[in-house]
């Protein structure tokens, strides 16, 4: 990722008097054009006119519209226009691609953007065509250095580019083991503590109990659960613009087999967890499934999902590998939230987006991930055990938040989409994952080289 653009470079100490004057004044005049911005703000990013507009524009998905009906609720001398979109998921890059639409007509930027995805900050914080940056800077006064402190340890890490915040995380989407443990126990099945245990289990149960599963394979997050979760080099940024891409090791290929062995035996199907068909087939005999801490509220507490009864729902830690002394786990989007650079209402802006991150009438009374926001973390575990829908504490999911693999970063492409363009056609055609990992590498690497990395 490039450096943090700044209009106003450091000096020489070479420079004359005479060329650090006309320098000023070229800034000066830069301040008062450009269609009303200031060429250095107030918050470190050109700002346009404040307080030229009242109402301000939020694009949210479908699952986001709650907070902007909570903050209208608690916030109603703040106008503002919600608009639906799909949010980028599964990597479609339409909040891009929609930004670039606006960059070129030079007007129609949002002010809040809700995306799902975690690599947006990676091109957002980046000048397009030679024109601002869309994301705002945010940890530069726009946003208060304690609510920034408050969020968990490393939530943030997908929102910073060279040192500067440009997004805030909605939700902590660390894989956990979900499971049924009313199924678990009346099948006499003990809850597997690696990831070759989950596999025998799942040989075990494709035997003795045929229809039940232990997982899913058929969502493009998939490579963030299994492939993530062990330590699967295929997507490591180790620079601005470089990136390490390698499939062939042991770390993805045990994964790669694992999925392969399971899928053939029936237990972790190619099929979405959000379509009628899963649903059809799957309701009340998914036994466990390895997946995000928003799976909670999305798939099994969801009337219109799995809706899995109070006291079956059990949650164990992510799994490790026989050897290994902790376990690693992957992150399954979590959700970002964007204040535009070009906003004519900041203060509103980062208000709703302050409001969308912490505030407990969204976060804990609403929304159904584990918030990224610590303190609002804390009280939704204690809501949802106080709920007692679980039947088990909800220890694994805090003490997951801090084991996201470092190893797999967060460029401008998406690995969801090259993951559903390259894996799964191949394997719904009777390939196996592990035959197609060197597709997977190079398909990596050409996306990656096209966005101007350099691949290792």
């Amino acid at each position: 990722m490039a450096g943090i653009h700044t209009v106003v470079r450091s000096r020489r100490k070479a420079l004359t008097i005479a060329v650090i004057s006309a320098a000023t004044a070229l800034l000066a005049l830069a301040g008062c054009g450009g269609q009303g911005s200031s060429a250095n703000g107030s918050y470190g990013f050109p700002e346009a006119k404040q307080g030229a507009s009242s109402t301000i524009t939020v694009w949210v998905d479908a699952d986001r519209q709650a907070a902007a009906k909570a903050f209208q609720t608690a916030n109603p001398d703040t106008k503002i226009k919600v608009v639906t979109y799909d949010g980028s998921a599964n990597g479609s890059n339409s909040f891009r691609t929609k930004m670039q639409l606006f960059d070129r007509a030079g007007d129609g930027w949002p002010d809040v953007v809700f995306s799902s995805q975690n690599n947006d900050a990676s091109w957002a914080s980046q000048k397009s065509a030679g024109k601002q940056a869309f994301a705002a800077v945010l940890d530069k006064g726009l946003v208060p250095k304690q609510t920034l402190g408050n969020f968990t340890a490393g939530s943030l890490n997908p929102c910073t580019v060279e040192g500067r915040v440009y997004c805030l995380r909605n939700d902590l989407a660390q894989a956990v083991l979900w499971y049924n443990k009313s199924l678990l126990e009346q099948f006499g099945y003990a809850l597997p503590t690696t990831w070759e245990e989950y596999q025998a289990l799942g040989e075990k149960v494709a035997k003795e109990h045929p229809g039940y599963i232990v997982g899913t394979a058929g969502d493009a997050w998939t490579p963030e659960v299994f492939m993530w979760g062990s330590k699967c080099q295929a997507n490591d940024v180790t620079g601005p613009k470089s990136v390490t891409v390698k499939t062939d090791s042991t770390e993805c290929k045990r994964a790669a087999s694992m999925l392969d062995t399971l899928r053939g035996n029936g237990t972790v199907p190619v099929v979405s967890v959000f379509t009628p068909e899963f649903l059809k087939k799957y309701t009340g005999k998914v036994l466990m499934m390895p997946g995000p801490a928003w799976y909670a509220g999305a798939i099994f507490n969801n009337p219109q999902s799995l809706n899995v009864k109070a006291g079956q729902l059990g949650v164990a830690a992510p799994l490790p590998w026989k050897g290994e002394s902790q376990a690693a786990t992957g992150n399954v989007g979590g959700g970002t939230w964007f204040v535009s650079s070009h906003s004519k209402n900041l203060k509103a802006a980062e208000k709703f987006v302050e409001f969308a991150t912490t505030a407990d009438a969204y976060q804990v009374d609403v929304a159904p991930g584990y918030p990224a926001y610590a303190p609002a973390a804390q009280k939704w575990v204690a809501k949802q055990e106080a709920s007692k829908y679980y039947a088990t504490p909800l220890e694994p999911v805090v003490t997951a938040a801090s084991q996201v693999w470092d190893g797999w970063g967060y460029p401008t492409f998406s690995q969801e989409a090259i993951w559903a363009k390259t894996i799964t056609p191949g394997v719904t055609g009777g390939k196996s994952i592990v035959d197609l990992l060197p597709d997977w590498q190079t398909a990596i690497a050409n996306q990656a080289k096209v966005n101007g990395y350099q691949v290792k």
